[in-house]
């Protein structure tokens, strides 16, 4: 991920008296003062075992459904808004069935949600263990260290003339569809390491704690989700460093046409205007989020909650132990749709039916909450 750019001649303390300073929470602030010396140090990541509340849902979602005055797809392929309902009340049952619609959605939106940040830290607990995050701030209140602060102002605008999309850190995507059968089984036996370690870097280098040392680990490229079995491409531009196993050049050409493909794609975009009390729950191993800096001149100011996810699975040792055919995403929708998948002769046999692999990131559910 590219480092922050400004140009900016003011300093930051001037450009903080610009703007209204007026945070969304009050236990909370960007400016709280949490170092490496201030007692907020994490244990070292270890995997868990995570078993996804979708897992129990009624597929049909009748639960949560009935309770909404409406759903509403926000495009074919990504997002969906519930209105209506109030995140605080729901039953297990509707949770559950949350969860497996977030994991066929990719992201949920909610409005007018009054839920405070212990609410959301309780909703939160319910669908698995909480992640703390290893290099933003700390609020001030005991207990909410599993509470990872959001917060953008004039102090760090980016340089509109350096602006890149991949500047970003976080518009939230579903995924690409690659037809090419031959391309998919190739990305299918590979995998990738995953490093943490230019995050801390950055960290370390604008001043900001570390209280984690970054971890490394293999996955898969291509990996299956627990809840709908659909095989989806694990990579993240943050985060995914190389492929295991081949050449440097080669690596290198398939991972950037990889992270281009959602930012140069609005079929498989959704944006989502941000208003008080408003709520996104994303599931993170299969969308990306982005946080576009169009709300500038005002503060960008939200509290997360992420869960730890399961470690990654691909689509053969998905297959070993559960007895199922892992599933193709692009298949799922034309089924529902009752629509006839094409044929594509060019390259493989006829007959053959092409297949589509969703682009997707890497972690596990998160509840965003605040304002733009």
């Amino acid at each position: 991920m590219a480092p922050i750019a400004t140009a900016q001649t003011a300093t930051v303390a001037e450009l903080k008296a610009q703007v209204n300073t007026e945070v969304v929470e009050p236990f909370y602030s960007p400016s709280a003062g949490t170092t490496d010396e201030d007692g907020y140090n994490w244990e070292p990541l270890v995997e868990q075992e995570v078993t996804d509340r979708g897992l129990s849902a009624d597929p049909e979602k009748k639960a949560l459904f009935s309770a909404a005055q409406k759903v509403k797809n926000l495009i074919p392929v990504i997002g969906t808004e519930v209105i209506g309902i109030d995140l605080r009340q729901l039953n297990p049952s509707q949770k559950d069935e949350l969860a497996f619609l977030v994991a066929e959605r990719g992201v949920v939106f909610f409005r007018d949600q009054e839920l405070n940040v212990h609410e959301q830290l309780e909703l939160g607990r319910y669908f698995g263990p909480l992640h703390k995050h290893p290099t933003s701030g700390v609020p001030k209140d005991p207990g909410l260290e599993e509470v990872h602060g959001v917060y953008s102002d004039a102090a760090n605008r980016r340089n509109p003339a350096a602006f890149a999309k991949f500047d970003l850190s976080h518009s939230d995507l579903r995924p690409l569809l690659i037809a090419e059968p031959g391309f998919q089984k190739y990305l299918e036996d590979l995998t990738a390491l995953h490093s943490a370690v230019s995050q801390a870097d950055r960290a370390r280098a604008k001043g900001l704690p570390v209280r984690r040392e970054p971890v490394e680990n293999v996955h898969p490229i291509v990996r299956v989700h627990p809840v709908t079995g659909w095989k989806s491409v694990y990579v993240n531009k943050g985060f995914t460093r190389r492929i295991i196993g081949v050449p440097k050049a080669e690596s290198d050409v398939i991972l950037q046409f990889l992270w281009c493909q959602p930012s140069e794609n609005p079929d498989v975009q959704v944006h989502f205007h941000w208003e008080p009390n408003s709520v996104a729950v994303w599931d993170n191993r299969v969308v990306t989020h982005s946080a576009t800096f169009d709300f500038w001149p005002r503060t960008r100011h939200a509290l997360r909650v992420t869960l730890h996810g399961e470690k990654p699975e691909s689509a053969a040792d998905y297959e070993r132990r559960t007895g199922k055919a892992a599933k193709d995403y692009q298949m799922e929708l034309w089924k529902k749709q009752g629509i006839e998948p094409p044929i594509v002769q060019r390259g493989w046999s006829k007959g053959q039916r092409a297949e589509h692999l969703p682009l997707v990131s890497v972690r596990s559910l998160g509840f965003d909450r605040g304002e733009w």
